[in-house]
């Protein structure tokens, strides 16, 4: 006679299975630090100059950045063109 419980078989295959899920789990967990580490170490996006002066009375409504220029929008409806160094180099109207 084997002296083994009825719900040996069952047993070890709960076992086994969570062993499984487990080791998954850590896995799954040092990938997502990785691809948290290997983001992170990603150039940070484009800075803005130290100082960007607007012009006397504009208000900067919207700001976009480009790798050689900077871009304002204010609420007159004018777009200021700036370089990277934060000088104004173009102005642009925007028809009502």
């Amino acid at each position: 006679m084997d002296n083994t419980p009825s719900g040996a078989p069952e047993v070890r295959f709960i076992k086994r299975l969570v062993t499984v899920l487990t080791a998954t789990m850590i896995a799954g967990l040092l990938v997502i630090i990785a691809l948290f580490v290997i983001r992170f170490r990603e150039p940070a996006p484009l800075a803005l100059p130290e100082t960007l002066d607007l012009p006397q009375g504009e208000t900067a409504q919207a700001v976009t950045m480009m790798p050689e220029r900077i871009l304002i929008v204010t609420e007159s409806g004018r777009i200021l063109v700036y370089d990277r160094a934060g000088r104004l180099s173009q102005t642009i109207t925007l028809d009502p």
